[in-house]
């Protein structure tokens, strides 16, 4: 009887020592492996932060690394010119400074210029023809060097060289300036041609564009 009760004290604890080594192994697997709705909620705290990060300051969003450039712009904008092209006419394009949109429509800027002078190689490069009106009659020599081109209406070509001439307006947006690009009819005052892109600020910045405005009469 001794012996038969001994026996069963013996299988008693063993079967507990059983129980407790099972129980610290599930708890111990379920600590090392997070289950999927842990996993879920971990991505969506991840994406909320780079979603807060991205939006804290996108007015002046600036990317660490871009390969784009002024002249990459002016590309896209001559093609949405020639794309919107509305006469099939052998036309001669004369470039104009771009201003700003204000109340006098005279005010440019390094910006405004510089685009003028871009759409000059753009337009040549499609095959239109292009008209400098800002070459004179003669060549200007002196100590400084030999001249050609002059803001000087009077030493300008007065007859008109151009049927058409490409021009457009510039708007300070938040994010860049907005350029609206039209080539128009010298005669009739028709739009022929049209685009609207926003150049963003990083893009000026890294070209060295000073937008500060100056008059040009």
């Amino acid at each position: 009887m001794t012996t038969l009760i001994k026996r069963i004290a013996f299988i008693s604890s063993s079967v507990a020592i059983l129980l407790l080594a099972g129980c610290n192994l599930f708890d111990g697997s379920a600590k090392a492996q997070p289950t999927q709705n842990d996993h879920l909620d971990q991505r969506i705290s991840q994406a909320e932060e780079k979603e807060g990060e991205a939006y804290q300051d996108s007015t002046q969003f600036t990317p660490l690394k871009h390969h784009k450039t002024l002249v990459n712009y002016v590309e896209q904008i001559a093609l949405d010119l020639v794309d919107t092209m509305l006469t099939d006419e052998d036309i001669s394009i004369g470039v104009a400074s771009f201003v700003d949109l204000d109340a006098h429509l005279n005010n440019s800027s390094q910006l405004g210029n510089q685009l003028s002078e871009s759409f000059i190689h753009q337009l040549q490069k499609f095959g239109y023809g292009v008209v400098d009106f800002k070459t004179t009659d003669h060549v200007l020599v002196n100590k400084r060097g030999d001249f050609v081109f002059s803001r000087d209406i009077e030493k300008l070509a007065r007859r008109h060289l151009a049927s058409h001439v490409l021009s457009g307006t510039l708007i300070y947006r938040g994010n860049g300036v907005e350029v609206n690009t039209r080539i128009i009819d010298v005669n009739s005052k028709r739009v022929v041609a049209s685009s609207q892109k926003i150049l963003p600020y990083f893009v000026l910045n890294n070209a060295d564009i000073n937008l500060q405005r100056a008059s040009v009469n």
